[in-house]
């Protein structure tokens, strides 16, 4: 069976553009100084880490998702609000004088927090709703 792309694509645009004004919203709570730890994109990166953590255990291992849900979420809004591109530009920026520390303090900080950030999604979510990973169910 043949399925259309249409609607995953769809769903992908939608969510992609949900998640990214959600990042834009949190960019103005917490905006970025020159020459300052930017913890607006610190923030919006390792929460969008711990919320894929808690996605992935609650649609592959607690619901059975609608085909749609992952993309609309995983990859539409969680890729809309998390952001790689500004992470490397803040970092480049960073890469002054003076500033060197800092942007290699954010640079590992960030790749660090972010995977502790999944675990703990993920542990979180298994705990709370009691689902135990099943290895021989892994493909």
């Amino acid at each position: 069976m043949v399925r259309s792309h249409g609607p995953v694509l769809a769903v992908i645009s939608l969510g992609g553009g949900v998640g990214a004004i959600a990042r834009y919203g949190l960019a103005q709570l917490l905006p970025t100084q020159p020459g300052r730890f930017p913890w607006g994109t610190f923030v919006t990166n390792v929460a969008g880490c711990f919320l894929i953590g808690v996605l992935m255990v609650l649609i592959t291992e607690v619901w059975s998702a609608h085909r749609l849900v992952r993309p609309f979420l995983g990859v539409g809004f969680l890729g809309g609000f998390t952001t790689f591109s500004t992470y490397a530009l803040e970092t480049r920026g960073l890469l002054q004088p003076g500033t060197v520390g800092l942007a290699f303090g954010y640079l590992v900080g960030t790749l660090i927090c972010a995977m502790l950030a999944v675990i703990a999604g993920v542990w979180l979510t298994r705990t709370v709703t009691g689902s135990v990973r099943d290895p021989e169910k892994v493909a």
